[in-house]
């Protein structure tokens, strides 16, 4: 059981909500890949019918017990000791694994376009992973568990399948929403909001050193989910640990917009980040900050240092970018699901979806970015929640990852030309508040990390996109996914990193190159922010200042905004 569970913890770090269902998958697009699959079977008849005789053979050997077929490694559904040692449970799985081989061979061997080959994979990768014989009762972990149980599992799973169909949409729950309570067993770092506006709060934490470092520094979360990424559990949360390096830490707490905010667009993020930046420099008495970009914050983040550089103002004194992509140029074998169907159409029908209902809701994207990765985020579930009986796991992760926000339509729209248009990389091509922006201006150092992988925003973009700055940068390549790259405190004995000074060349030279290193990069980055902070001095009594007092304690209020 709780190696079940590990592995459920281990999928959910490595599947988590980001920027790359923005542009969504429509379900007109899934069933016109499904129809083009089915005419180019009818168009070839010739290729399919070789197929079919191929899958024959196959079945042949599997009914004699001479198939070799086995599932990948990293196929975790196949794990139960049955599925290889049961002689009837091995041939109903290398069954399914003969049709889904057969099925995608096809594919690769049509003669459709690149594109359309790519889609039509996806959709027979819906259908065949929906059809294992894992998501049955014949799963031999589910019966196992109904025998065990004296049928009670199955009465379990059945109520828990009744709780989602009603209070969650039908999808399987990811979570037990009820062990986690934000502001009594997530975000504890003890500080106040010191300044609150339409968009965000500023939370400022509370020194626990007897000196602190002169530059503060800002955390700016993505806007699609809650700040607490940074400050969940105590041991594993990335605000404590600067609190505790003696920086001077502020975070960003993004408002939850209604559709009553459909026109706060990037330029309106902008605009309440600079008036947050000042109050920062004002209560520490610093001309400037370091500052932390995550994700879309990180896109925001970086839109706003071309606007520094462009009014010619040094506001900023380092940048650490986590896990961002700026240049959205696809990348050579790293292509999403998302991006295979992330044509003219379906960017504008996205766009004109959001502005219709004013805002992108973050449970809709959260549902579009299961069914991309639906072994991992679905069928995993199903499983547990449904035919194994057991309650949704409690972990912190999936907690954040569920309490998604909402994007305003403009916001939205302004992502999406983001993608569509390669702002970012083009000098120029993009105007915030006014100016022009180039990348290339933005003089400051950098800290760039990425995960290796990680499948929302592929390291090689990420290391593509920090070329992109004019300032000197420390790429590091993190081993493991999106969401582990950031929480990855000190001691994790998984924890490895890589780095390399040189990065002249391409993402795989770069790689080749590196160093490889032991534990976390929180310890590594800590070094370098610590020699980007100034001198220590005596740390404050308490938090905020006489222009700006100390309000509501840390977390702040919009975090509990629904």
């Amino acid at each position: 059981m709780s190696h079940e569970k590990e592995q459920l913890k281990d999928q959910a770090a490595e599947n988590t909500l980001n920027l790359n269902p923005v542009i969504s998958i429509q379900g007109r697009d899934i069933l016109s890949s499904a129809r083009m699959v089915m005419m180019q079977f009818l168009r070839q008849p010739v290729h399919s019918l070789k197929h079919v005789g191929h899958f024959g053979v196959e079945l042949k050997n599997v009914m004699l017990g001479q198939s070799e077929l086995t599932p990948t490694a990293d196929d975790r559904r196949f794990s139960d000791p049955a599925w290889s040692q049961n002689p009837l449970y091995k041939r109903y799985m290398q069954t399914y694994l003969a049709w889904r081989k057969e099925l995608n061979d096809w594919a690769d061997q049509s003669s459709l376009s690149d594109l359309d080959r790519q889609r039509g994979k996806f959709v027979i990768a819906l259908m065949t992973e929906a059809m294992s014989p894992t998501n049955s009762l014949a799963n031999p972990a589910a019966l196992k568990r109904f025998f065990e149980t004296g049928g009670k599992s199955l009465l379990d799973g059945l109520s828990n399948l009744a709780k989602d169909l009603v209070q969650n949409g039908g999808m399987p729950s990811q979570v037990n929403k009820k062990a986690f309570e934000v502001g009594k067993n997530l975000a504890l770092t003890e500080g106040n909001v010191v300044f609150r506006h339409d968009v965000l709060e500023l939370i400022q934490y509370k020194p626990l050193s007897e000196q602190v470092l002169e530059r503060p520094l800002l955390v700016v979360p993505p806007q699609i989910n809650k700040f607490y990424v940074f400050d969940l559990s105590p041991e594993k949360s990335l605000a404590r640990f600067c609190v505790k390096t003696g920086l001077q830490t502020f975070v960003i707490s993004w408002r939850n917009p209604t559709k009553s905010q459909r026109e706060w667009g990037l330029n309106t993020y902008i605009e309440a980040l600079k008036e947050a930046i000042d109050v920062v420099l004002s209560i520490t008495g610093s001309k400037d900050v370091n500052m932390i970009g995550a994700c879309s914050g990180g896109i925001t983040t970086s839109s706003l240092l071309g606007h520094y550089a462009a009014l010619g103002q040094k506001k900023v004194h380092s940048f650490t970018q986590l896990v961002s992509v700026m240049n959205t140029e696809p990348q050579q074998g790293v292509d999403t699901p998302a991006a295979l169907f992330a044509d003219e159409r379906t960017l504008e029908a996205a766009k004109r979806h959001s502005y219709q209902a004013g805002v992108l809701e973050g449970s809709e994207m959260a549902k579009v970015f299961a069914w991309m990765r639906p072994n991992d985020l679905i069928w995993n579930y199903w499983v547990n929640n449904y035919l194994l009986g057991n309650e949704p796991p409690a972990f912190d992760i999936l907690f954040w990852n569920n309490d998604t926000t909402r994007l305003p339509a403009a916001l939205h729209g302004d992502f999406i030309d983001l993608l569509k248009n390669n702002s970012l990389a083009r000098p120029g091509a993009l105007e915030v508040c006014g100016t022009p922006i180039d990348l290339k201006q933005v003089k400051c150092d950098m800290y760039y990390v990425a995960g290796v992988t990680d499948h929302i925003t592929p390291w090689q973009a990420c290391y593509k996109s920090a070329q992109m700055f004019g300032g000197k940068c420390e790429f590091v390549l993190s081993q493991s996914g999106h969401i582990q790259s950031i929480l990855n405190p000190p001691g994790n004995p998984k924890a490895r990193f890589i780095t390399n000074p040189d990065m002249a060349g391409t993402p795989d030279e770069w790689l080749k190159k590196g160093t490889k290193h032991t534990d976390s990069w929180w310890l590594h980055w800590g070094k370098w922010i610590t020699e980007h902070s100034g001198k220590h001095k005596e740390a404050p009594a308490g938090v905020g200042s006489n222009k700006f007092p100390a309000a509501e304690a840390a977390p702040g209020t919009y975090v509990h905004e629904r």
